[in-house]
């Protein structure tokens, strides 16, 4: 990469990124990741690009109609008065803060004074209970807290002499500090010490869908630098209004609300909603000028329920993350707006690792080929060598990508055990083509068999979710006597379609109409899905409800 300042060599590694963004095999033969010894993304790259800059940075939009735009320049001071004020109240590098804020102006002010004192943050979503911050605090060894009013008696139970800053009137919350108090500080920010690229930044509690969340720890690159990718994946360019659905708290949002967006210079547009309303979002849509558009497959399979062809002007950009987008959706959103869905593959852990960029011919089903600076092995299942055509989605630690995580913070036994062998091991099974297209399978612990078979969950809800009547659905084994198991759906159904066997009956014979006869669904029960917090399904809670039996299921013998 060239040399020069930090500044100068991240520019040059993302507009090459920029340049190459419909050719994939350009980019792939061509980026280097931008290595530094010190780096602050909010000071060397943010401030830099916000300096005399009026436009949009932020547009957030409110149920009620009110809005809110935040141009960059003013970003930026704001977020100088914040750091400042923090710093009085006793905030210092490494310094665990905890911020627990919705989709308001506040939380990316937040996020930038933090990474300018060189604290640590701790994203943590508004819907978590006591318990769950309890545990965060302890496990993060949080020493300042930022919530809204309504949340601060989430924390009553926490002990400790920890700062606790009510973002909002902090009236009844006893030892609460007003945000507000930081518009008093000088909008000039001086840093008291450089940044080194491998300090930590953020630590992110995963979702927790089988187990106690892990904790994810992130540097001042690989979180920043590393959504160069994502800005990749998206196709985001300068002056773009990019809208990404996703609960504050969660890696996403960092991913395509703060990272990836002003990496390329685009505008971050919010549309807040207490319940989600197709017709009003695309109304927003609309009006805001959105060119880019990311939400999860939840949210897609909400849509394609609602007149796509009322949204008059469709994004540019349209890409799913999350879970694996099922192909019958993106069918219908092409059909509506012109334009594909494109997916793409990343965790917590890592930024985007395999997805489909703008360009890149498409292939049903596939998750597309591995990002820019990503070497993506499939691990063989027995030997765990590389090289399989279906096996663990793995990233060659030879040439780690700068995106992936430094470890799960205070617990070496299961970093090493993620990290064993030279690969980071992603828990996710894929199977690659000739072409290098990666499709994915499932989690290593959904996969099952029947009949000696192997079972894809993924593959028999993408089937169930053609039919009209499914809204969402979710595959488990259920045990059976003779085939030791066989697949059992949990379903949705969409609107005007009634639970009762003779709705069970249609979606058997559907089964049966498109699916090999292994595969076949043969139990079926009519029920919400559980999720975690972050909307992914918990099929380990499904399969425990399945092994205990429900006088609720249909079974296919019966119903012919």
């Amino acid at each position: 990469m060239t040399s020069g300042s930090a500044t100068e060599r991240f520019r040059s590694a993302r507009d090459f990124l920029l340049r190459h963004r419909e050719d994939w095999a350009a980019a792939r033969e061509g980026f280097a990741w931008p290595r530094f010894e010190h780096f602050n993304w909010a000071l060397d790259w943010f401030d830099v690009i916000a300096r005399d800059n009026d436009r949009t940075a932020l547009h957030i939009v409110e149920e009620d109609g009110t809005e809110t735009r935040v141009g960059f320049a003013e970003m930026a001071r704001r977020s100088d008065r914040v750091a400042n004020w923090l710093r009085g109240l006793g905030v210092t590098a490494g310094d665990r803060v905890l911020v627990m804020l919705g989709n308001q102006t506040e939380l990316w002010e937040t996020a930038l004074a933090a990474m300018k004192l060189r604290a640590v943050v701790i994203p943590a979503t508004p819907l978590l209970g006591p318990a769950d911050l309890l545990d965060r605090v302890e496990r993060g060894r949080v020493r300042h807290i930022v919530a809204r009013p309504g949340d601060t008696a989430k924390f009553a139970g926490v002990p400790g002499d920890l700062t606790r800053i009510c973002v909002g009137d902090p009236a009844g919350a006893e030892g609460w500090l007003p945000y507000a108090a930081a518009d008093a500080s000088p909008d000039v920010f001086e840093p008291d010490g450089p940044t080194r690229a491998d300090d930590t930044l953020m630590l992110y509690f995963t979702s927790g869908t089988t187990a106690r969340p892990k904790l994810v720890e992130h540097t001042h690159v690989s979180y920043p630098v590393g959504h160069l990718a994502t800005m990749y994946w998206i196709g985001l360019r300068p002056g773009d209004v990019h809208l990404n659905i996703s609960s504050p708290g969660w890696a996403k949002h960092a991913w395509s609300n703060l990272f990836a967006p002003w990496n390329a210079e685009a505008t971050v547009f919010i549309h807040n909603y207490s319940r989600f309303d197709a017709a009003r979002l695309m109304a927003e849509m609309d009006r805001a000028g959105v060119t880019s558009f990311c939400a999860p497959p939840t949210v897609w399979r909400m849509l394609i329920q609602a007149d796509l062809t009322s949204l008059a002007t469709p994004p540019r950009e349209a890409v799913a993350a999350g879970e694996p987008l099922n192909p019958e959706v993106i069918e219908a959103v092409r059909r509506a707006w012109g334009v594909a869905v494109r997916d793409g593959f990343g965790q917590t852990e890592t930024v985007v690792q395999v997805s489909n960029s703008p360009g890149q011919t498409l292939k049903t089903g596939s998750m597309g080929r591995p990002s820019p600076g990503c070497t993506v092995e499939l691990l063989d299942p027995v030997t765990g060598e590389p090289g399989a055509t279906e096996g663990e989605i793995a990233l060659d630690l030879s040439d780690a990508p700068v995106g992936l995580m430094t470890g799960y913070h205070g617990d070496p036994e299961r970093t090493a055990e993620a990290m064993a062998g030279g690969y980071y091991r992603t828990g996710d099974i894929g199977a690659r083509d000739t072409d290098g297209y990666i499709t994915y399978i499932g989690r290593s612990d959904d996969v099952f068999k029947a009949s000696d078979y192997k079972i894809s969950p993924f593959e028999l809800e993408s089937a169930l979710l053609e039919h009209e009547a499914v809204a969402e659905a979710a595959v488990v084994p259920a045990p059976d006597p003779l085939r030791l198991a066989v697949p059992k759906a949990y379903v949705v159904l969409a609107e005007g379609w009634k639970p009762g066997p003779e709705t069970a009956g249609v979606l058997f014979a559907h089964s049966r109409a498109v699916l090999a006869p292994y595969k076949r669904i043969r139990r079926l029960e009519f029920a919400d899905l559980p999720k975690t917090v972050s909307g992914k399904i918990r099929r380990v809670e499904l399969r425990r409800l399945t092994a205990e039996g429900s006088a609720a299921e249909y079974t296919e013998g019966d119903l012919r």
